[in-house]
């Protein structure tokens, strides 16, 4: 604690971990603190007498769920796109060789009162039952048309530029219908609104692009990986990483206090007495309480089932979207499904979430649609909770703080807030260009 740092981060929540890996390994001495006794923050992972704990206030769960230990459920659970982000920040790092990922099997979309597999290329297009004999043509076209898309080679543009084009004029060209349109945004494009309809389309191509690209690498059923035993992995590799360049943890650490020079910039840290010097703090919100403000909440549920999601092709691991549109509701729907087959649960158990932006004060009645799709389950537990984002300045105060978790069941959106405040706090753009074979997914 007696010395000087360049970064003190605060927290070792998913975005934290990630964040201390890439400066540590750009030459940053780096001092990582949090006040729990455990890894993970809000983004933990807990064993079955931790999570009877957390909702039932005692340490007894019933014996016919298996050993605690064999339960890693991830508070914030999120699959990780195959080609994506955050496997390149992974790779970038070389955190990969303390992990181990494995593919998951199914991503699902809600339409019409059904689950169907999401169609990702123009063959999926032709056999998916949520479109008509004559929409599945003009989806096949389109598909081909973003398949073949290369954004350096006009010949493959016909004619129209994507920077300025919108998606729903992109989209009106193919003639594909509203229902199309929904699922193609939000399950394949994973849009969390309907804004993208008139922005330009270039990234909803890029990013249809690479669900495809994902969804081809490892020939599963889904464009996701996960890790063996879960999230909670990942905090710890990234501390074994930190360790490696000199980086240093220290949990348990009560208060951590972020102390401000006269003119209001960050000067240290102090917990039990002791103050670490540093020259920038990176932190989660609750770290800084008075430099964030409300912007939501999150309603979710967390069920231990028996079984997988009815209507998944028994995936022992799967992703379901339910639109907006489908529910009625001002914003998506999540289910996530994970199971032995990740090292999550023991065997024949599945752990499922249920998660969405808390549109009322009722989350019960609120993620009802979601809670129906699920079956029978052995256990349910309901919690709510705020997501903040900062309000201050990081160029006035050097305090930079992530956003909270949302409620999406995939990565994508918190790794652009990872890469934005890498750039903040170093100046520069994180180079992404890395061989994607480094990070494999084990086959069974």
């Amino acid at each position: 604690m007696d010395e000087e740092y360049d970064v003190i981060v605060l927290g070792t929540g998913l975005k934290e971990c990630i964040l201390s890996g890439l400066l540590s390994v750009d030459g940053l001495k780096v001092l990582h603190m949090d006040r729990n006794d455990y890894y993970g923050g809000e983004s933990t992972s807990l064993n079955l007498i931790q999570l009877w704990k957390r909702f039932r206030g005692s340490d007894k769960p019933p014996a016919h769920l298996g050993a605690s230990r064999d339960y890693n459920v991830d508070m914030i659970p999120k699959y990780i796109m195959a080609n994506g982000t955050l496997v390149r920040a992974l790779i970038h790092t070389d955190v990969t060789k303390y992990l181990s990922f494995k593919a998951v099997d199914g991503s699902f979309v809600y339409n019409k009162g059904k689950i169907h597999k999401v169609p990702a290329t123009d063959m999926e297009a032709l056999k998916s039952p949520l479109m008509g004999i004559f929409e599945k043509r003009r989806a096949r076209k389109f598909f081909i048309y973003v398949q073949d898309y290369k954004e350096n080679d006009p010949k493959t543009h016909e004619g129209m530029d994507l920077t300025r084009v919108t998606t729903k004029e992109l989209i009106a060209k193919y003639g594909l219908d509203d229902n199309t349109v929904d699922f193609i945004g939000h399950a394949l494009a994973l849009h969390r609104d309907d804004n993208y309809l008139t922005e330009p389309a270039l990234d909803t191509v890029k990013r249809m692009k690479l669900y495809a690209e994902s969804l081809a690498r490892f020939a599963g059923g889904s464009p996701y990986i996960y890790p063996l035993y879960g999230l909670g992995e990942l905090p710890q590799a990234f501390a074994r990483l930190s360790a490696v360049y000199g980086g240093t943890y220290m949990l348990n650490k009560p208060e951590c206090k972020v102390e401000f020079d006269e003119e209001g910039k960050v000067c240290g840290v102090t917990s039990e007495g002791e103050t670490a010097k540093c020259k920038k703090v990176v932190c989660d919100p609750s770290y800084l309480s008075n430099k964030v403000r409300k912007v939501g909440k999150v309603a979710r549920a967390i069920a231990i089932m028996s079984h997988p999601i009815p209507n998944t092709n028994d995936s022992n691991s799967a992703q379901v979207i339910l639109p907006q549109k489908q529910l009625g509701r001002k914003s998506d729907m999540y289910l996530f499904c994970c199971s032995y087959s990740h090292n999550v649960a023991p065997k024949g158990k599945y752990i499922a979430f249920v998660s969405t932006e808390a549109e009322t004060d009722n989350p019960h009645s609120e993620l009802k649609p979601g809670i129906d799709l699920l079956g029978p389950v052995d256990e349910i537990f309901f919690e709510t909770y705020d997501r903040f984002e900062p309000v201050n300045e990081p160029s006035l105060d050097n305090c930079f703080i992530s956003t909270s978790y949302d409620p999406t069941t995939h990565f994508e959106s918190t790794v652009d807030d990872v890469l934005n405040m890498y750039t903040l706090i170093t100046g520069k753009v994180l180079d992404l260009n890395v061989d994607l074979s480094a990070a494999s997914a084990a086959e069974e």
